[in-house]
C-alpha cells in the first residue's frame, strides 16, 4: 500500500508494518463519527485523552485516506485545503450541515456549520477508546 492521505488508502511500510496505535486509535475515532457530523483535530484528541490537534492532524495526513476523512476538520469549519472539493462532495452527500460562503469569500467555498454539525461521541464517552 502507499502513504494515505485523501487521495490514498494505505499507508507507508505496507501490511508487513504494524500501524502505529495512536494512529489506530485515531482512525478508529474517525470511523465512528456518523455521517452529516464531525469532529475537530482538538475533538478527536481530546476523546483519546491523548496528543493534541496536530498530532492528529498527521495521523490524518499520513494514514487517513481509508477512513472518512472529511469527517475529522478544523476548528473554524474551514474545508481542508486542497481537498475542498472532495470534501464538499462527501459532506453534500451526507448532509453535513453548511454555511454558504459570501461572494467576498476566496473561492466562494461554503465552510462547515461547526454549531449544527459538531459531534461530541454522543453517549460513547464512558466506553471510548
Amino acid at each position: 500500500m502507499s502513504e494515505q492521505s485523501p487521495e490514498g488508502g494505505g499507508y507507508e511500510g505496507g501490511p508487513a508494518q504494524a500501524l502505529p496505535e495512536y494512529a489506530e486509535r485515531v482512525l478508529d475515532v474517525a470511523e465512528l463519527i456518523p455521517p452529516g457530523r464531525v469532529m475537530t483535530y482538538g475533538d478527536v484528541a481530546e476523546w483519546l485523552e491523548r496528543g493534541g490537534p496536530r498530532q492528529v492532524g498527521r495521523v490524518m495526513a499520513l494514514y487517513g485516506g481509508a477512513a472518512p476523512w472529511w469527517r475529522v476538520v478544523r476548528a473554524d469549519g474551514v474545508l481542508l485545503p486542497g481537498h475542498e472539493r472532495r470534501a464538499l462532495g462527501h459532506y453534500r452527500a451526507e448532509g453535513t450541515p453548511l454555511k454558504e460562503a459570501g461572494r467576498s469569500a476566496e473561492g466562494h467555498l461554503p465552510r462547515i456549520d461547526m454549531r449544527r454539525a459538531r459531534w461530541d461521541g454522543g453517549g460513547r464517552a464512558d466506553g471510548h477508546t
